[in-house]
C-alpha cells in the first residue's frame, strides 16, 4: 500500500515537516521551569499558596542582588552604594526592598564586612518589573543579580544553547557513523532526515499541548532532541538494514518494502509502544518536570516511529536500488561478502563461543553489572536550586557568593503559613512552642519565620522542618521554604514511585508477551534491564555524587545526585534497554519461527542484528551522550546515565547475557500456558 502511494505520502509528509518546522520553534520562548520540581499538592506549596493569598506578595525574595561595597557596609561610601542599589530595585511589581542599614541585621553583611546583599519580594511573577531592575543596574559593575527572578531565565536559556550544541555535535558524528555502518551516503542521510522531522512534529506536539492541555516543562526539550534523534536512527537503522537485505535477497523494490514492513515494521511499532509506555509511567508523578518528560518522551517514540513506518517506507520504495547509492564500489562489495558469509561472521562465530560455556558467561556478567550497581546504595539526593547552573552564570555567582561568604540567610527561610482569622496573640503563643536554632522565631502577617542552621538542603534545615510540623496547634498551619519543598518533593517521590514500577513493569511484560509468544523471554528480559539500570545508576553516582571525571565532563560536584534523576534514568533507560532486547528477540523468534533450533536462532540472530545493533548503540550513545556537553548539571546527568545504560546494554547485555541465558534456558524460552496456546499462534 506504501509502495503504490509513496508519492503522496512523501509530498504530505514534507508539508507537514515545514509547517512544523515554522509552527514548533516558537515552543522555545514559551515552555518555562518554574515550580517544575514541585509537588502541587505539596504542603510546601499550600503554605506558599497561602502567603500570597494573606499578603498579596511572594512567601520568599525572588531577586537578590549581591553588592561588593569597596568599604565596610557601615562606612559612608559602602551605605551609598546600598543606597542606589535600593532605590534601583524599587518598583510598581516591587512589594518590598530588604537592606542593611548601620546597626541592623548583620546576616546580610558577609563575614569581612566589605559586601552585602539586598532582596526584593514582588507581588507577583513580574517579568517588567525584573527587566527594569536589571537595565538600572547595569552600568555598575559591582552588582550581581540572582535569585528566583534571575535563575529561572537563565536555565531556559542555557537548555536553548545546550540543545543548539548538542546538534551541532551530534548530527556530523551520527552522519558518518550511519556512513560507516551503511557504506552509503544515501542510506545515511536516510535516519538523519527522519530524526529531523521527529524531533520538529514532537516540538509541535508539546508546544499545542503546553498551549491547550496542560503547561510543559522546558526541560523536556532537551529529552525530545536526544531521544527524538536517537529513536529515529535506530528505527530508520532496523528498516533501511532490512529493506538492503531484502533486495540483496532478489526480491523487487515493492516485494522488499512489504517484507521489510512485515518484519522489521513490526518490531519497529512493538519497540515505540514499549518505550511509549515506558517513559508514559512518568505521568504518574506530580511534577511538572517528570510528566513533561514523560509525556515528551512518550510522543517522541510514537511519532519516530510514526515516520519511520510512513515517510521512511515511500523514500526505500521511491529509491529502490539507490538506497545503496553514494558509496565506493568496494563499500557495495563488502555488503555483498557480509550476506554470503552469514555463519562465518563476528557475531555468528561470537554466539557460538558463548553457547559452548553459557553458565560462566552469565555468572561472570551478572557479577560484573551487580558489582558496577554497588556504588548507587550510598547514593545522596539534593535539589534543584542556582548550583546546577554554570558558575559565570550571575544567579550561580550570588548563589555561590551567600553560602561562602555570608551567616545562615534569609534567602531561604523555613516558613510557617497560618489559616485566615488567627490573631497575633495566638500566632506569637505558637511560635513561642517552635523550635529555634539559630534565634527567636519572627512573627509577620499571617506567618512565622525561622532561620535553619547550616545548608538549606542539608541535614539540620530537614530536621527542622520535621520538628516544626510535629508542633500541634490549635489551629491549621503548614510548613514551607525551599528546605520544606526538598522534603515533600522526597516523600512525592517515593510515595509515586510504587504506582509507576508496577505500571512499567506490567505494560513492558505484556507488549512483550504479545510479540514474543513466550512468558520466559518477558521476565527474563527485565531482569536484564535491571541490571543494566543499577549498572548505570552506580556508575552514575562515581563520576556525580563522588567527583571523578569532573575535569573531563566539566561540572563541579554537589556531592548528591538531583531527586528526580533516578526516576527519570530509569524510565528512559529501561525503555531503550527493552528497545534493544525487541530487536534482537524479534529477530530470533523469526528465525525460531521458521524451524531453526534455539542456538541456531541464537547465533543467526545475533549475527543479523549485532552489527546494526551495535552501531544503533554508538548512535544512540552519541545522540544522548551530547547531554553531558549541556551546562545545567542535571541534564549532563541524564545525558551521561542513559548514555552508559546504552552503552552496558548493547556490549555485556546483548553480546554476553542474551546468548548465554538463552543456551541456558533451551527450549523454556518459547514456554507458554496450555491456555494461552492459542496466542502462540496467532
Amino acid at each position: 500500500m506504501i509502495y503504490r502511494r509513496r508519492r503522496p505520502i512523501l509530498l504530505g509528509s514534507l508539508i507537514m515537516v515545514l509547517v512544523a518546522a515554522v509552527f514548533a520553534l516558537p515552543v522555545f520562548g514559551e515552555l518555562g521551569n518554574a515550580n517544575d520540581f514541585d509537588d502541587p499538592s505539596a504542603e510546601a506549596v499550600t503554605a506558599r499558596d497561602a502567603v500570597v493569598a494573606a499578603t498579596g506578595t511572594y512567601a520568599a525574595p525572588q531577586l537578590v542582588a549581591l553588592v561588593r561595597l569597596g568599604a565596610t557596609a557601615d562606612s559612608s561610601a559602602g551605605q551609598e552604594r546600598i543606597r542606589l542599589v535600593a532605590a534601583a530595585m524599587r518598583h510598581p511589581g516591587v512589594a518590598s526592598v530588604v537592606a542593611y542599614q548601620p546597626g541592623g541585621d548583620r546576616r546580610l553583611v558577609s563575614r569581612d564586612g566589605r559586601s552585602t546583599y539586598l532582596l526584593a519580594t514582588y507581588r507577583r511573577d513580574d517579568r517588567d518589573a525584573t527587566d527594569a531592575i536589571e537595565r538600572r543596574l547595569d552600568r555598575y559593575d559591582w552588582v550581581t543579580l540572582g535569585g528566583g527572578a534571575i535563575a529561572a531565565p537563565q536555565v531556559g536559556d542555557q537548555v536553548s544553547a545546550d540543545i543548539l550544541r548538542a546538534e551541532l555535535i551530534a548530527f556530523p558524528i551520527l552522519f558518518l557513523l550511519s556512513l560507516i555502518v551503511f557504506r552509503s551516503a544515501v542510506s545515511a542521510l536516510l535516519p538523519l532526515a527522519v530524526g529531523g522531522a521527529t524531533i520538529l512534529l514532537t516540538f509541535l506536539a508539546i508546544r499545542l499541548i503546553n498551549s491547550h492541555v496542560n503547561p510543559m516543562s522546558i526541560y523536556a526539550l532537551n529529552l525530545v532532541n536526544g531521544l527524538g534523534l536517537g529513536l529515529a536512527i535506530d528505527y530508520s537503522l532496523f528498516m533501511v538494514s532490512r529493506f538492503r537485505e531484502e533486495l540483496a535477497a532478489g526480491r523487487s523494490r515493492e516485494e522488499a518494502l512489504a517484507q521489510t514492513m512485515r518484519t522489521a515494521g513490526r518490531v519497529v511499532l512493538f519497540s515505540a509502544v514499549t518505550v511509549a509506555a515506558a517513559l508514559a509511567a512518568l505521568i504518574v508523578f506530580r511534577q511538572r518536570f517528570l510528566y513533561s518528560m514523560g509525556v515528551g518522551g512518550a510522543l517522541c517514540a510514537l511519532i519516530a516511529a510514526g515516520v519511520s513506518l510512513t515517510l521512511l517506507p515511500a523514500l526505500l520504495g521511491a529509491l529502490g536500488e539507490r538506497v545503496n547509492a553514494g558509496g565506493p564500489r568496494r563499500w557495495k562489495d563488502a555488503i555483498a561478502r557480509e550476506a554470503a558469509a552469514e555463519r562465518s561472521g563476528f557475531w555468528y562465530r561470537h554466539s557460538r563461543r558463548v553457547m559452548r560455556r553459557p553458565a560462566p558467561f552469565a555468572i561472570g556478567a551478572a557479577v560484573l553489572l551487580i558489582a558496577l550497581g554497588l556504588p548507587f546504595l550510598r547514593i545522596e539526593f539534593t535539589g534543584v536550586d542556582a548550583s546546577v547552573l554554570p558558575e559565570q552564570q550571575s544567579a550561580r555567582v550570588v548563589d555561590d557568593a551567600i553560602k561562602a561568604e555570608f551567616p545562615p540567610s534569609e534567602t531561604s527561610p523555613v516558613y510557617v503559613a497560618v489559616r485566615p482569622g488567627v490573631s497575633e496573640a495566638e500566632l506569637r503563643r505558637f511560635a513561642a512552642q517552635l523550635p529555634a536554632p539559630v534565634e527567636p522565631p519572627r512573627v509577620s502577617e499571617g506567618r512565622i519565620d525561622l532561620i535553619a542552621p547550616g545548608e538549606p538542603l542539608g541535614a539540620a534545615a530537614k530536621d527542622l522542618v520535621a520538628e516544626v510540623r510535629a508542633v500541634e496547634a490549635p489551629f491549621d498551619f503548614w510548613v514551607g521554604g525551599q528546605t520544606a519543598q526538598f522534603v515533600d518533593q522526597q516523600a512525592s517521590l517515593r510515595d509515586h514511585l510504587p504506582t509507576a514500577l508496577i505500571l512499567l513493569c506490567t505494560t513492558t511484560l505484556v507488549i512483550l508477551f504479545v510479540m514474543l509468544r513466550s512468558v520466559v523471554l518477558p521476565v527474563k528480559a527485565l531482569i536484564m534491564n535491571l541490571l543494566t539500570i543499577s549498572a548505570a545508576f552506580g556508575l552514575m553516582v562515581l563520576v556525580f555524587q563522588d567527583g571523578h571525571l569532573e575535569w573531563l565532563f566539566r561540572f563541579d560536584s554537589q556531592g548528591a545526585i538531583e531527586s528526580s534523576q533516578p526516576v527519570l534514568l530509569f524510565a528512559v533507560a529501561f525503555g531503550l534497554s527493552t528497545d534493544y532486547g525487541v530487536f534482537l528477540l524479534g529477530r530470533i523468534k523469526e528465525l525460531h519461527d521458521h524451524g531453526h533450533s534455539n542456538e541456531e536462532a541464537v547465533a543467526l540472530g545475533l549475527q543479523r542484528t549485532g552489527r546494526i545493533v551495535t552501531f544503533a548503540a554508538a548512535l544512540m550513545v552519541v545522540a544522548l551522550g551530547c547531554f553531558v556537553t549541556a551546562s545545567v548539571i542535571f541534564i549532563k546527568q541524564l545525558g551521561f546515565g542513559v548514555a552508559m545504560a546504552v552503552l552496558i546494554d548493547a556490549t555485556i547485555v546483548r553480546a554476553l547475557l542474551v546468548p548465554a541465558l538463552m543456551r541456558l534456558l533451551g527450549d523454556w524460552n518459547w514456554w507458554v500456558p496450555r491456555r494461552m496456546g492459542r496466542l502462540r499462534g496467532a
